[in-house]
């Protein structure tokens, strides 16, 4: 799979999203407490621009009437219709056994292991056709 480089760290503050354009697709690149992870910008449940919903805390309650909020900054709601989607594995929580976001591998690499080399430049076959007369004035 082709690799692209789509920000350094620190454009990603922890806690937000940036939306990029991979291969004609956008995709959500997250910063998780300084952890990254890429979900497709497409709610799988109706097309929803996924990435652009808040980025939230899981809401449990073992019993009514008592709650707590778990997995900070960890959740990610459509924007439409309100569905949460774990934002490092894609799960649904509102249909965990069948529906998924899309993720992407990602990892941080350092700048110098991009450009390590050898380089080649790419050569073009130049050939001269006819011959010039030249006055230096």
């Amino acid at each position: 799979m082709p690799r692209h480089v789509v920000a350094t760290v620190d454009e990603i503050a922890p806690g937000t999203c940036k939306i990029v354009a991979v291969s004609g697709r956008e995709i959500g690149v997250f910063n998780v407490h300084g952890a990254f992870y890429a979900l497709v910008n497409r709610c799988p449940h109706e097309g929803a621009a996924l990435c652009m919903g808040p980025i939230l805390a899981r809401f449990t309650a073992d019993r009514p009437g008592e709650y707590r909020l778990t997995r900070h900054g960890e959740m990610l709601r459509c924007p439409w219709h309100g569905w949460e989607f774990d934002i490092k594995t894609g799960q649904s929580w509102c249909h965990a056994e069948s529906v998924k976001a899309r993720t992407y591998p990602v990892e941080v690499v350092p700048g110098e292991a991009l450009a390590k080399g050898p380089f080649v430049a790419e050569t073009v076959p130049v050939s001269i056709e006819q011959q010039y007369v030249v006055v230096e004035v």
